[in-house]
């Protein structure tokens, strides 16, 4: 699969998300609209486990996890950088989230969790910040960033 169609089915999400604020009414939107049961999880999932498998995506390697950003802030994906991650029951760096943070948790092995969250969505606000972390197994985790902006802390 190349990475031009998963760029372009970002850009279809993305478009539904556009100004739109990241808060507990689009994390319930995305899990009702795009959840586990539907076909955007599923074709999300697919291109990201592709991607892995072909070596686009989680090319590099840092600390025990594997990671990317594979499309940097674009007018086509409405402001929104894409990374993807691949963890296996690991803390990851500790970092803020200046404009909030969308996760889209893809587990690989039954029962991996992302900070305690299952398979779905998961939104982080503006000026949140965490240790994203995966447990119970291997997941992978898709991040869209408002204008790409994270900040890492020491």
């Amino acid at each position: 699969m190349p990475s031009t169609q998963f760029r372009e089915q970002i850009a279809e999400l993305s478009a539904q998300l556009a100004g739109r604020p990241l808060d507990a009414s689009l994390d319930a939107w995305l899990n009702a609209k795009h959840g586990v049961e539907t076909p955007t999880f599923e074709r999300l999932k697919q291109s990201c486990q592709a991607g892995v498998s072909e070596g686009w995506l989680c090319d590099r390697e840092g600390g025990g996890i594997r990671y990317g950003r594979i499309f940097k802030p674009a007018p086509d994906l409405h402001g929104f950088s894409v990374d993807v991650v691949d963890m296996q029951d690991i803390a990851g760096p500790h970092h803020t989230h200046p404009n909030g943070e969308i996760d889209l948790i893809m587990p690989l092995d039954a029962g991996a969790q992302f900070d305690g969250r299952p398979a779905g969505w998961l939104v982080c606000p503006p000026g949140s910040s965490h240790r994203p972390t995966v447990t119970g197994g291997r997941a992978l985790v898709l991040y869209l960033l408002p204008e790409g902006s994270i900040t890492f802390t020491r």
